[in-house]
């Protein structure tokens, strides 16, 4: 299984976006959260932001959404250029539904579940997911710390369904992503660890190789 690192550039300095991009170019995925002020008590980025750094950037955009109604928005979206559009088993809408919309649009589908959210919610579209976001914090908010409480989740999901992708969301740094990995995720979001350390790229790597250390055990 590969190790992937998707750096969240809700970390990430907004007035110098595409430097920021140019920063963490190794990356595997770009983390992108879209918050609607609603779903989550904060506001973020929209689709015509997604369509403008898709410009600049060559990494495939992982984008997340932290919004009520997703089945609404998904084709924006993917017209603006997400690769994978992951949204919350939490949000309204029928959860198949908006799985195959996204897979209509020639899109990756990914479901995200919240800390206090059973990983049996998301158990039924294993097979018709690419990813499942296990959130690591409450969303909303980045800098929290991270929650080891949720691994049993993520143990559950690989025993279920053993070749798919399952992301952790939420304080993940070099030290964290060993405890996630080790319980069988293999695609880790890190915004502050990334964009606040002092080598983007350093950081990148490290994450990914102490992810891969407890893979090999």
């Amino acid at each position: 299984m590969e190790m992937k690192i998707s750096p969240s550039i809700l970390a990430s300095d907004y007035a110098n976006l595409q430097d920021e991009l140019e920063r963490i170019s190794t990356s595997d995925l770009i983390h992108i959260d879209v918050m609607d002020g609603h779903f989550v008590p904060n506001i973020s980025i929209g689709a015509p932001v997604v369509e403008a750094i898709k410009r600049v950037c060559n990494v495939p955009f992982d984008v997340h959404l932290m919004i009520s109604e997703p089945l609404k928005y998904v084709e924006d979206f993917a017209r603006a250029g997400a690769d994978i559009i992951c949204f919350h088993a939490e949000s309204e809408g029928d959860i198949g539904e908006t799985v195959r919309k996204i897979k209509s649009l020639g899109k990756k589908a990914a479901v995200a579940i919240k800390p206090n959210t059973p990983a049996s919610v998301v158990l039924p579209y294993l097979d018709e997911l690419s990813m499942v976001l296990v959130m690591t914090v409450e969303p909303g908010f980045g800098g929290q710390s991270f929650m080891e409480s949720t691994m049993p989740k993520i143990e559950e999901i690989r025993r279920a369904k053993p070749d798919i992708d399952i992301e952790v969301d939420g304080g993940i740094n070099p030290e964290t992503v060993k405890i996630a990995a080790r319980a069988g995720a293999n695609v880790f979001v890190a915004g502050s660890a990334v964009f606040k350390s002092e080598n983007p790229a350093d950081t990148i790597s490290i994450l990914k190789q102490n992810a891969q250390s407890q893979r090999a055990l």
